[in-house]
């Protein structure tokens, strides 16, 4: 399955806009072409850097708070789980160069996977994260046992 997130229009993305989408199509591929979502964010993180430079605050403060709005909910990424999980414990099946591609192609299945769970920005760093981590492994395990490539 190609990616044709790189051919995505990019024109008239600001400085924020053009990070997200960046960032989007690394972690998150399948809100890469979202350009409403990305520009709503770039807008809202751009307002927030005037805003604190307005009211006095450093541009480096200005700039974390920036990010922060541009990246809110988006730190964990389950695709990339998902393709941490098929480099890991595939690597017999899957080459590593394909992981990627391999994960967007079972991302569906596995946001059915994640449903039950509430993915935050710091879910990693939680209990339920290696939970998560076993119940996909489980689901490619039986996605290539039933022939999904």
């Amino acid at each position: 399955m190609p990616n044709d997130h790189h051919n995505a229009p990019q024109t008239g993305l600001s400085y924020y806009g053009l990070s997200l989408l960046s960032y989007l199509r690394e972690s998150h591929p399948d809100l890469a072409d979202d350009a409403d979502f990305i520009r709503t964010r770039a807008q809202s993180a751009a307002e927030t850097y005037s805003r604190i430079i307005r009211s006095g605050g450093s541009r480096i403060e200005a700039a974390e708070e920036a990010d922060a709005v541009l990246y809110r909910g988006l730190h964990f990424s389950l695709y990339s789980t998902l393709a941490n999980v098929i480099r890991s414990e595939f690597a017999e099946d899957i080459p590593e160069e394909d992981a990627r591609e391999a994960a967007l192609i079972l991302l569906p299945q596995a946001k059915e996977v994640a449903r039950s769970y509430e993915l935050t920005d710091d879910f990693a760093a939680t209990p339920q994260y290696e939970r998560l981590y076993t119940e996909l492994t489980g689901t490619v395990q039986i996605l290539l046992d039933n022939g999904v490539q």
